[in-house]
């Protein structure tokens, strides 16, 4: 994820609609995994843009949360925040999209920054890869 348009390519059961990728000798594959049992991880494209002062310190975080209420927390960026920038990262989540109840956005600011200071979220748009 992104993957090529015919798809990301798959292993196991369904490798033979990939021809072209089986071609080669002595391939090495390679998945992202979670940390935890199951191990199941979603890649999930992350978009934020921002509103509010013009720049800041301080970090951006989602916490993604299932119907059976686990959570988890991701850092999306850390350091001088823009109101002008669009914050794109790719994360791998352990809760599947299916289940996830809700999405937090959560900014922090550093202990120098303004107590007048304020960052919101004019966008956040969250896509993931298609279930195989």
């Amino acid at each position: 994820f992104p993957c090529p348009k015919e798809g990301c390519p798959m292993m196991g059961h369904y490798a033979d609609r990939f021809p072209d990728k089986l071609n080669r000798v002595d391939q090495k594959f390679f998945l992202n995994t979670a940390a935890d049992p199951p191990f199941t991880a979603w890649r999930q494209k992350v978009f934020i843009k921002l509103s509010g002062v013009k720049k800041m310190r301080g970090d951006i975080n989602l916490v993604f949360h299932d119907k059976e209420g686990y959570t988890k927390k991701y850092e999306i960026t850390s350091g001088v925040l823009s109101q002008d920038e669009v914050y794109t990262k790719y994360l791998d989540v352990e809760i599947n999209p299916k289940n996830t109840k809700k999405i937090e956005f959560l900014w922090n600011k550093t202990i120098f920054t303004l107590l007048w200071a304020r960052l919101g979220a004019e966008m956040v748009n969250i896509t993931h890869g298609e279930d195989g």
